[in-house]
């Protein structure tokens, strides 16, 4: 496994992140336990979750499981980068109970913890940006959790440039460090964060955790699977396979004539982008964790990434990439 840094910090995070959503709802517990102790003996320490996971059973059940797995071993999370996030609604409607008031916050962080069974969270990421909370409150929220030990660094995600912007600069009227880090929908077949997301995030040193990096198993090799029978496109993928289906087949071609699996050239590509800290993988099984990790290996010369930005292209940053 490579590691880097995430953004400007000095923390080393593994360049493949296991993401945990499908724990609880799609993999049941001694299954996700499973993949976890596979991902540390791959080298892979940093995993991603968020509050809300699990909800198809009930909010927090995700962060639960991997609180299962930290008590069985302190090993396991001495040896973890734990990211996991804040905003969606965790109660039955009343107020205060979602976004990111400090408030909310507070609770959400302390109820986070114990589903978790650690005393800190080493990343707490911001799910979305909250309109109506001032970034002063925010900040002085987060200040305090830091200044409790609760809290190492925070991030977000899905933010828009400009909110990137916003709140560093008033996070450095504090002489305070701020973000650092940004997780955003980022793949081949989804590039929009090259406008502006990702310069903003380099800019400020922010390291970028893409989610969805096969955009929703689109790029790892979903017409073969189709073709083979093996494989049903649900949601976002099938979508987007009716709009990109010759792209995807010069995708896929391109990948055969490299000698690559489609997932793993998909996931190599990210790990070849200007600020990309690593891709979040959701493995359901041990075989799709197996084949993340062997993206770290692949590495693309300038013509087969020239190839792929054929195919899929991108774009300039902005405004570059709608005005001279």
């Amino acid at each position: 496994m490579d590691f880097t840094q995430l953004g400007r910090t000095g923390l080393n995070v593994s360049r493949i992140v296991l993401g945990t959503m499908n724990f609880g709802p799609l993999t049941e517990v001694g299954d996700a336990h499973a993949i976890m102790d596979a991902a540390h003996d791959k080298g892979v320490n940093f995993f991603d979750t968020a509050n809300g996971y699990g909800r198809a059973i009930y909010p927090g059940r995700t962060e639960e499981i991997i609180g299962e797995w930290f008590a069985k071993d302190p090993a396991n999370r001495h040896k973890t980068v734990l990211a996991t996030k804040v905003y969606g609604d965790m109660g039955d409607g009343w107020p205060n109970e979602g976004k990111l008031s400090a408030l909310n916050i507070r609770r959400a962080l302390d109820a986070s913890l114990k589903r978790l069974q650690t005393d800190y969270v080493d990343l707490y990421q911001f799910h979305h940006i909250d309109r109506n909370t001032p970034w002063e409150e925010i900040w002085q929220a987060m200040e305090v959790a830091v200044q409790q030990g609760k809290v190492l660094y925070a991030g977000s995600s899905n933010f828009a440039g400009w909110h990137i912007a916003q709140a560093q600069e008033a996070a450095k009227r504090r002489n305070y460090v701020g973000l650092v880090s940004e997780q955003s929908l980022y793949n081949l077949a989804q590039r929009d964060i090259e406008r502006e997301v990702l310069p903003a995030a380099q800019a400020y040193g922010l390291g970028v955790i893409p989610w969805s990096p096969l955009h929703g198993g689109l790029l790892g090799g979903v017409i073969r699977k189709e073709n083979e029978g093996v494989r049903r496109l649900e949601g976002r993928a099938k979508e987007t396979l009716e709009n990109l289906r010759p792209q995807i087949e010069q995708y896929e071609a391109f990948a055969d004539e490299l000698g690559h699996e489609p997932g793993e050239l998909g996931l190599a590509w990210l790990l070849h982008q200007p600020g990309v800290t690593g891709p979040i993988v959701g493995p359901r099984t041990m075989e799709q964790l197996e084949s993340a990790v062997r993206a770290v290996d692949i590495k693309l010369d300038e013509k087969s990434l020239t190839r792929l930005d054929e195919i899929f292209p991108g774009y300039k940053t902005a405004p570059e990439d709608y005005a001279w």
